[in-house]
């Protein structure tokens, strides 16, 4: 069944953070959380909802401009990719996505000025746009539920439906180690900390050093009845900071110095994109996170020996990451959903696939899903409201867990239902 699309619009609202927020060797101070409208011929409309990351997707090009300059570009970047679809009719998601990613790819080189600009770029301008082709997609067929959406050919990717997903935490460069003692005596148990500080490469080291051993000193010894060890797992997230091999070994040897070698459940991304090397022979799981942009990406990485894959469907598109859960599932590698400090409704689309991979090595019988909005942005509370089951057990996590009950499943966590919010942004 064909779709066509007869109108587009997009707008976008600028969301200040509680505090600057660090990583990649920059600073955040607002994010920009972008909707679009598809509207069929047949009258149907969707928004779709993403939240932007320049500083994430390409990191040089936020450095290069004004933060608002950086965000505008991968604004343009969406509009763009709306006017290429005003008047077109597609059959699937993925085939759009497929047909539209090189041109807003290209033009994305072409206002950025940067020639190797990151794919993450595109991706991340095009969620939006792929989240409302698929709602407008489901509308068209009378599909209701995440589990209809997922086409045969992707669904061994996806067999579980756990009751539980782990919710973890972002601890960032200025996050004070008081507020991670907090976080953990909370319930929260899978710690993400943000390594690759600002500064020289050895300033760096030996400021992740002095982080780690300060944070394993303050929470190390803490139990929890959600890994096979018993112990919390440390999640290292270098943002491709680190040059080389030896340079990471330095860190490790250090980490194994201080008796927590055995809790690092993952460093992820910790080499420059381009950077080509084996990674099988370091005594951790490396993940790829930005560097596995596409399913292709991915298996690149695979290949030098990556023992897991970042899923972002709120980065990447839902398109993408159902290529790139299947190109790992078919090599036997892990994979989580990692946050880019989306919206609330947003983590439960990150959810609803989190729920359904393979659990993570060393964990119990549960799906594995970052968020860290609660922890960063001003106004989460009033965020939340924009979510059409705000309240819902499944909404919030705790003890550190998101509780999957039916209803979750049932209501496919929400992201069906209109949010008001963002309609009225569109009347």
């Amino acid at each position: 069944m064909s779709i066509k699309i007869t109108n587009v619009q997009s707008t976008f609202e600028r969301e200040p953070l509680i505090r600057p927020f660090g990583f990649k060797g920059g600073y955040m101070k607002e994010i920009w959380q972008t909707a679009v409208m598809l509207e069929s011929e047949s009258g149907i409309r969707k928004i779709g909802l993403g939240t932007q990351n320049a500083l994430w997707s390409d990191a040089t090009v936020f450095a290069s401009r004004s933060p608002a300059a950086a965000e505008s570009y991968m604004y343009l970047m969406t509009e763009f990719a709306l006017q290429l679809l005003k008047g077109k009719s597609f059959e699937s998601p993925i085939q759009l996505l497929d047909e539209i990613f090189d041109d807003v790819y290209q033009y994305g080189v072409r206002i950025t000025g940067k020639s190797n600009l990151r794919k993450t770029f595109a991706l991340n301008a095009l969620v939006p746009v792929d989240n409302a082709a698929w709602l407008l997609f489901a509308a068209e067929h009378g599909l209701s539920g995440f589990d209809d959406l997922i086409p045969p050919k992707y669904a061994s990717a996806l067999p579980q439906r756990h009751s539980r997903a782990a919710s973890i935490p972002l601890m960032a460069y200025g996050i004070p180690v008081e507020e991670i003692v907090k976080t953990v005596e909370s319930g929260y148990f899978f710690m993400k900390i943000k390594i690759g500080q600002p500064g020289t490469r050895d300033d760096m080291l030996e400021k992740d050093k002095a982080r780690i051993l300060e944070i394993h000193h303050a929470i190390g010894g803490y139990k929890t009845p959600y890994t096979q060890n018993g112990k919390l797992p440390y999640y290292f997230d270098a943002n491709g900071r680190y040059e080389t091999k030896d340079q990471l070994r330095r860190l490790l040897d250090f980490v194994d110095k201080i008796g927590a070698l055995d809790q690092i459940a993952i460093i992820e991304e910790p080499f420059p994109e381009e950077y080509i090397e084996p990674v099988d022979d370091l005594p951790v799981r490396i993940a790829a996170d930005e560097s596995a942009h596409t399913d292709v990406d991915a298996l690149k990485r695979i290949q030098l020996g990556y023992g897991a894959i970042a899923l972002k469907p709120i980065a990447k598109t839902l398109s993408m990451t159902l290529k790139i859960a299947q190109a790992a599932h078919e090599h036997g590698i892990p994979c989580f959903c990692a946050d880019l400090t989306v919206n609330p409704i947003l983590v439960d689309w990150n959810k609803n696939i989190a729920a359904r991979l393979a659990s993570f090595p060393g964990l119990g019988n549960m799906g594995l899903v970052e968020t860290n909005g609660f922890q960063n942005y001003k106004n989460w509370l009033v965020m939340q409201r924009y979510h059409p089951f705000n309240g819902a057990v499944w909404t919030t996590s705790k003890n550190g867990v998101f509780e999957l009950n039916s209803d979750f499943y049932q209501k496919s966590g929400g992201i069906f239902e209109d949010s008001q919010h963002y309609v009225s942004m569109f009347e």
